[in-house]
């Protein structure tokens, strides 16, 4: 295993950023910021709607908090730091800081794949066996599933923040990202990373190819049994909750599996930039408003909670 010269065991890391230091910059900074406020309110709106409203404490809602959960850990973990070091001008990060960044973000990103699969699960079973439904995916089941997506999420970051972390790094540590991730930090090794990105490749196969064709599998067979029914509502109330979820899948998976997948010789920093937002920015503001605006039970609780506020703000007055 050859070493390059120069190398350093800890320091800080540079990130460049996404962002230009002009005008131009500042504005799609406020724009980035704009999404991340609408991320955590929608996505905070909708854990507390799922948590009060009893009619929302079923499987698929158990799961959407978590997913939401996820969707503010994700955006939470970059833009803030993002913004303050465009802001104050500084574009370091410590070592500490990029390690910790490393592994809310990978620990986010696989428990949420994971947990849209089972999301996917969680509707084929609904539609494809209603009468089996309360055996297969009950309230216990859902938790159950949700811990699981969340410990493998975890022990997966674990073993990968470790590996990236304790690598050692050559001369100065400039990462051409807006964040820590693993691509980026393995150009500045001074090893042959090209075993670990083995390790990577079967990382990308068990939480995002297997879980992506699961997910296709399951709308498959959702989509046969959709096309049968005889009711149009019946195929309208199908469509309408399973296109969302769909929606979702399809942005997510394809960012992600298109940055970890590509051939090193297809890759540049702005592409790996551009796609990197859109599933820790866009996706994160994304989700609420999709599973809010385009389900009945999401619309109907948040007009209750508005409902009770006003007619408490009534008699108050």
């Amino acid at each position: 295993m050859r070493v390059k010269k120069n190398q350093t065991v800890a320091g800080d890391f540079i990130l460049l950023g996404l962002l230009d230091p002009n005008q131009y910059g500042l504005f799609f900074l406020s724009l980035i910021l704009f999404m991340y406020m609408v991320a955590i309110m929608g996505n905070t709106v909708l854990i507390l709607l799922i948590q009060l409203d009893l009619r929302l404490h079923t499987p698929m809602y158990v799961l959407l908090k978590h997913l939401s959960f996820t969707d503010i850990l994700n955006i939470s973990n970059i833009v803030p730091m993002m913004a303050f070091n465009y802001l104050s001008g500084s574009k370091s990060i410590t070592f500490a800081g990029c390690g910790f960044q490393l592994f809310f973000y990978v620990s986010s990103v696989g428990t949420e794949c994971l947990i849209l699969t089972i999301m996917s699960y969680d509707r084929y079973v609904a539609i494809c066996h209603p009468l089996r439904y309360p055996i297969l995916m009950n309230h216990r089941i859902s938790v159950i599933l949700a811990a699981g997506c969340w410990f493998g999420g975890i022990v997966n970051s674990i073993s990968h923040t470790t590996y990236v972390m304790f690598l050692p790094y050559c001369g100065i540590r400039t990462i051409d990202h807006f964040f820590c991730e693993i691509p980026a930090l393995l150009q500045l090794s001074c090893i042959d990373t090209s075993k670990y990105k083995e390790r990577i490749y079967v990382s990308v196969v068990f939480f995002f190819l297997i879980p992506f064709s699961t997910i296709l599998v399951s709308y498959g067979q959702i989509l046969r049994i959709v096309l049968r029914m005889k009711s149009i509502e019946a195929q309208k109330k199908a469509f309408s909750t399973c296109s969302s979820h769909l929606a979702v899948v399809a942005m997510y998976y394809g960012s992600v599996i298109f940055t970890y997948m590509r051939l090193k010789s297809y890759h540049t920093a702005g592409q790996d930039k551009a796609i990197a937002i859109s599933y820790t920015i866009l996706a994160p503001m994304l989700n609420p408003v999709i599973y809010s605006l385009r389900n009945k039970d999401v619309l109907c609780a948040l007009k209750k909670v508005f409902s009770k506020a006003i007619s408490h703000r009534k008699e108050n007055f």
